[in-house]
Parts: structure tokens; C-alpha cells; sequence
């Protein structure tokens, strides 16, 4: 007897948790960064047009393949494609792709964990800035410290996937995300009515032909067009798990449409909260990690009320990581459940033990195994992981999509086209076909080798 799959409650769980997912680290310590780098409100702009014209579409296949075949990436293909046909060997990459991201994403969730109880524990109270660096070095040094702060976040994201969708699940991010949205107004209001505010927000939001001239209209493109690209989390079934549990009441483009508002406005937010402040007690913005345990919280330490707005931060940095983390491991439940008929409590326990295990050379790779060092000295096995999803299965993946929703080799356009349009709301046009055929999968290609020339370059 085949199990009958559960459904989001709401349409408003879906687009929460898909969001969720969605919404990570990158929103946070990278776009804002490279918006200020590449011409502020003129990248913002190229990055907006490279959302729609790249990102949706490929989300929307993703949505597409998910609910017309209800099952998770595991299966998803092996129920769509056409007999004889090999497509169904991606899910092994895909699935990889899931597990590795957690692989070290859990460790980073972690740090979050931690430097949130650092603020509320007081630990940067009348600290000098360089002391505020030894405690992001002290953390990421120690063994213990890693692996703990990584097993607390697996123990949350887990346990969360273990009440079920609609308990646990949806009901929880639904949560998260809405406090995460009202934190970060709060936090954007503190920072915009800093002294000298002003200045970082023409830095951020004013057209600067300036930096597109330093940088170059090409590698600006590219920057514009990779971040749309890998802030969507497309490319190895992430999103095509939500799409399988979401009801055809509407269609796929105005839910995908939707998504993207709102992870673009996150992106753009966290910068509102980044370059008032850092102008406003003339700090570097930095970008990565740097930005985030070592740059914000200094800035939290001259603030009024600083220990106040360093939680709120931290709060906030949480609940993005954790929405994240919590819709992966959805996914990688859900594998279990689809290709081998595991309970959802079964899964869940497997797959803790294997996360926890798996994540282990990640967390370990800065203190006792940080003598491996993949791309040469400075390097980590974190950054081999994230390079192998980053660079290789989320383009590759989404190269995947495109031609299996398009090709008659594949799915096919009409197969799509129909599951796409089925419901009301905004539908996906028919004069996209040549487009989606020709062009979006030369663009996919070029963002896989300039991944490349610029990490070995």
C-alpha cells in the first residue's frame, strides 16, 4: 500500500519554508559586500534582472518536477522520465549534493549557535577589537567546542523534522521566519538612524559607475549573475522536495515569483543593517565570516545598547541558518522515506547518526585535521566541500532540470508548461520555450566555468 503524501497546511508554509531554505549565510555576509564592490544600486539592478531571467525559471522546474511527481529528488525522476532513459542517475549527485552541504553548513550553523550565547553570556562587553577576533579564533580552534556546537544544531534541525510536516516543519519555520523578517526591521531601523548613517546608505543604494569601471561590465555580470544563481538553493532538489508537497490550487510562477521577492529583500535588508553601520563607526565592511564574528561585533560594542542589538543580530543569523538547515534535512528525510520506505522517525535517527558523523571532518578541518589543506595553505576541507556543491553540483544540477523540462528527451515542454500553469495565479509563458532551450542553459554553463577560472585562475 503506497503511503499518501502529506501537504503543507497552507500556502503560506510553503512559501515560508521555501524561503527558509532559500535564505543562508550568503544573504547576509556576501551580497552585501559585493553590491558595495560592484556599483551599488546599478548591481542591484543586474542582479535583479539576472533573478528572473536565471534563478525563477529554474526554480520554477524545480517546483515543476517535485509536485507532478510528488516524490523527492530520490524518486522524482524515476516516476517522470521517459522509459529507457537515464535521467534517474542524477538523484545519486543530487542526494551527495544535500549531504554535503549540511556537511559543513551545520558546523557554520553552529558558530551562529554559539556566538549567540556569547552575546547573551556578555563575552564581548569592554573588549578590545582584537580581542574580538581571538574569540572567533578561539572558537574555530577547538575540537570540542566545533563538533558541540555542531551536534546542538543537528539535534534542532532534526528535531524539528521529526513532529512531522505540518507539526514540526512548517509550523516551526512559519515561526522562524516571521520572527526573523520583524528582527531584521528592527535591526534596519537601529542602524539607519545611526550618526552618519547617510553616508553608508548612499554607498550601498546610489549607482556607482565607479566600482562597474574598477571592476570591469564583465566580471560585474558575472557577480550579479552568480549570486542570483546560487542564492535560490536550485540545482539538486532542495526546492523540487516543497513543490512535491504543495497543493495544484495555483500555479508555480507566482509561488516561485513570491520567493524570490522575499529572499531579494532579505539580501537587500542585510545590507540596510551592514554599511549605515559600518560608516557610522568607520569600520571595513568585510565580507564572509570576517563580516559577521569579527566586524559586526565590534561595531554591537559601540553601540548604544549594543549587547541588546548584538543578540537581536544573532537571533537573526540563527533562524536564517537554521531555516536552512531544517529544509535540508527535510529533503534528506525525505529520501529515505521515498526510495526505501523508511518511517519518518526511522529516517530521522539514521540520518542524524550519518549528518553527525559526516560533518565531522568539516568541524575538525580548523583545529586538529587543518594540516589538510585542499587548494593550498590557508584552505580547509570546508571549502572542498563547498566548492564541489557550489561549483559543480548546483550548476551541473540545474543544467539537469533545465534540459529534462524542456527536451523531449527529458519531461518535455508540455509535460512542464501544463504542471507549471496548473492553478490559479501568474502563468509561465509559452514564448519562453527558445529561451529556456538555447540560451538559459549556455548561461548555466558559463557560470560553471567561470566558477572555475576564478577559484584556480
Amino acid at each position: 500500500m503506497v503511503k499518501e503524501r502529506e501537504n503543507f497546511s497552507s500556502r503560506l508554509g510553503f512559501i515560508l519554508i521555501s524561503v527558509g531554505c532559500a535564505i543562508g549565510l550568503g544573504n547576509v555576509w556576501r551580497f552585501p559586500y559585493i553590491t558595495g564592490v560592484y556599483g551599488g544600486g546599478l548591481f542591484v539592478l543586474i542582479y535583479i534582472i539576472f533573478l528572473l531571467i536565471l534563478g525563477l525559471p529554474i526554480m520554477v522546474m524545480e517546483f515543476s518536477v517535485g509536485r507532478a511527481s510528488k516524490q523527492s529528488v530520490a524518486t522524482s525522476f524515476d516516476v517522470l522520465e521517459p522509459k529507457g532513459s537515464k535521467w534517474h542517475i542524477f538523484k545519486w549527485f543530487a542526494m551527495a549534493g544535500n549531504y554535503l552541504l549540511m556537511m559543513f553548513y551545520t558546523t557554520v550553523s553552529g558558530w551562529m549557535l554559539a556566538y549567540l550565547f556569547f552575546m547573551i553570556r556578555g563575552d564581548f562587553v569592554n573588549i578590545t577589537p582584537e580581542e574580538v577576533g581571538e574569540v572567533f579564533g578561539s572558537l574555530i580552534s577547538n575540537p570540542g567546542a566545533n563538533v558541540f556546537w555542531m551536534i546542538i544544531v543537528s539535534i534542532l534541525g532534526f528535531g524539528v523534522c521529526s513532529l512531522g510536516l505540518q507539526n514540526g516543519v512548517e509550523k516551526i519555520t512559519k515561526v522562524m521566519m516571521s520572527a526573523l523578517f520583524l528582527i531584521m526591521i528592527a535591526l534596519v531601523i537601529r542602524s539607519v538612524t545611526l550618526p552618519n548613517a547617510g553616508e553608508g546608505l548612499k554607498f550601498y543604494l546610489l549607482p556607482n559607475l565607479k566600482g562597474l569601471e574598477e571592476n570591469g561590465i564583465w566580471s560585474t555580470i558575472y557577480a550579479a549573475m552568480g549570486q542570483a544563481f546560487f542564492t535560490l538553493s536550485i540545482g539538486m532538489g532542495s526546492m523540487a522536495i516543497f513543490g512535491s508537497y504543495v497543493s495544484k490550487e495555483r500555479s508555480l510562477l507566482g509561488e516561485g515569483l513570491n520567493i524570490t521577492i522575499l529572499d531579494t529583500f532579505v539580501a537587500v535588508m542585510a545590507g540596510l543593517i551592514i554599511f549605515p553601520a559600518c560608516f557610522a563607526f568607520e569600520v571595513n565592511p568585510d565580507s564572509g565570516p570576517g563580516l559577521v564574528f569579527v566586524t559586526l561585533p565590534n561595531i554591537f560594542n559601540h553601540m548604544p545598547m549594543g549587547r541588546f542589538w548584538g543578540i537581536a543580530f544573532f537571533v537573526f543569523m540563527v533562524f536564517a541558518s537554521l531555516s536552512t538547515v531544517i529544509a535540508v534535512f527535510e529533503n534528506i528525510v525525505s529520501f529515505g522515506i521515498d526510495l526505501i520506505g523508511l518511517s519518518r522517525k526511522k529516517a530521522v535517527l539514521i540520518n542524524f547518526i550519518a549528518i553527525v558523523i559526516l560533518s565531522l571532518p568539516a568541524a575538525l578541518g580548523f583545529n586538529m585535521w587543518s594540516f589538510i589543506t585542499p587548494f593550498g595553505e590557508g584552505s580547509t576541507i570546508l571549502d572542498l566541500e563547498d566548492f564541489i556543491v557550489s561549483n559543480n553540483i548546483l550548476p551541473l544540477g540545474s543544467l539537469v532540470y533545465v534540459l529534462f523540462c524542456v527536451t523531449r528527451y527529458g519531461w518535455g515542454w508540455d509535460n512542464f508548461i501544463k504542471e507549471a500553469n496548473t492553478g490559479v495565479g501568474l502563468k509561465f509563458p509559452q514564448g519562453l520555450r527558445f529561451y529556456l532551450t538555447f540560451i538559459l542553459p549556455i548561461i548555466v554553463l558559463i557560470i560553471f566555468v567561470f566558477g572555475y577560472i576564478e577559484k584556480f585562475a
